[in-house]
């Protein structure tokens, strides 16, 4: 059956998901849709949130059919029919939800229509929580669902727990990106025009400045760092409502001269080239891919144990996984991974390796293609 389906005409996919902000989310829609294989999937976007965010920008650019609409406050019940509507008119197959929100009402939408539900959530908030409604809905819900994927097998668990949904009926699906490529000149040029030495290492962190990132404990633990004696500076990209904050911290801290905020940069590779060891001070992560990004580039990484930080660095072979908050053991693996230039070179390849085996995006695209497949084969 699967064998006829991948002959015949392509199968309609259709992502509903909250907007095309920058975020890990959206950035994984992103790249399944870019790398599909268009002889058997034809992939569209169907956004519950305006506006639609820059990731939505490059794909409309290349034709990518993009709907956006404005969810009212509270349970929007209206909403479930636009979706409704928009499988119906453009015989969608099947209905792939990222996060939960979307989830319901793509679920709900796609309930008495042709359409398959897959459902992926991308991670949790920190801390965890539930409700008995989600509890007693949540099981219903997954009888009328073809397929449910977790980012991390701690994604998976927390699925279970949280929302009493069945452990074993639950996939995980790594996140992959394409493999980023050094340019060393840029590099050079980079490292001058930020003022790092040769003999200094940069250390650096991509990601939004939001509290869930917790780069108030990064910054202690960078001050750690350097009255250690290690020569060092911090590279932060990435802006967000915790700017200002950050800033502040940074100044009380005795950091201005140590301490460089990049802002937002789309493209943020040349940062990632330069950096030395990569930095992640999560409060709760499902599969970073900027710290994913970072191992494609063999850089080894300090994270901490927070969601699928420790699933996706290998503690002591890819790097070091530290316990979560704590920025004296935040300090202290950076401090050994400063002086130890053996372990650090090693595991920077570990790291690359490890990326190559798992987290690639052809390995993403091809697991839930076969997803999309047996829906329809199993119809």
């Amino acid at each position: 059956m699967v064998d006829e389906l991948n002959k015949s005409a392509a199968i309609k996919v259709l992502h509903v998901t909250y907007d095309m902000r920058i975020g890990g989310t959206e950035q994984v829609i992103k790249s399944l849709v870019e790398n599909a294989d268009t002889s058997v999937v034809e992939m569209s976007i169907f956004c519950i949130e305006s506006p639609l965010g820059p990731f939505a920008n490059d794909l409309l650019e290349r034709g990518i059919s993009i709907k956006a609409v404005s969810r009212q406050p509270g349970f929007d019940i209206n909403l479930i029919g636009e979706i409704r509507k928009h499988i119906k008119d453009h015989d969608i197959d099947i209905v792939h939800c990222h996060q939960y929100t979307p989830y319901v009402y793509g679920v709900l939408a796609a309930a008495f229509t042709r359409a398959r539900v897959v459902f992926t959530e991308h991670g949790r908030f920190y801390p965890d929580s539930s409700s008995w409604k989600r509890k007693l809905v949540n099981p219903w819900l997954h009888r009328i669902t073809f397929a449910t994927t977790a980012i991390s097998a701690a994604t998976k668990t927390a699925l279970a727990v949280f929302e009493n949904l069945p452990e074993p009926d639950i996939q995980v699906v790594y996140n992959g990106i394409k493999a980023l490529q050094a340019d060393p000149e840029q590099v050079n040029r980079l490292r001058d025009e930020l003022k790092i030495s040769a003999d200094t290492v940069c250390l650096g962190t991509v990601a939004r400045l939001d509290p869930i990132k917790n780069h108030p404990m990064m910054l202690k633990a960078f001050r750690r760092v350097l009255d250690s004696g290690i020569p060092a500076k911090l590279v932060i990209v990435g802006d967000g409502d915790e700017r200002d904050r950050l800033a502040e911290m940074t100044r009380e801290l005795g950091l201005e001269s140590d301490v460089i905020f990049t802002g937002y940069d789309p493209k943020p590779q040349k940062y990632l080239a330069l950096m030395d060891i990569y930095l992640l001070s999560s409060l709760s992560e499902g599969t970073s891919m900027t710290l994913l990004e970072a191992m494609s580039l063999g850089k080894p990484c300090v994270v901490t144990d927070a969601g699928g930080n420790p699933e996706i660095v290998e503690h002591k072979v890819t790097g070091l996984v530290t316990p979560n908050d704590n920025a004296e053991a935040f300090a202290d693996a950076i401090v050994n991974l400063c002086r130890n230039i053996q372990d650090k070179q090693s595991m920077g390849c570990k790291a690359r390796d490890r990326f190559d085996r798992l987290f690639s995006v052809e390995s993403m695209v091809s697991a839930y293609q076969k997803l999309y497949l047996q829906a329809l084969g199993n119809k």
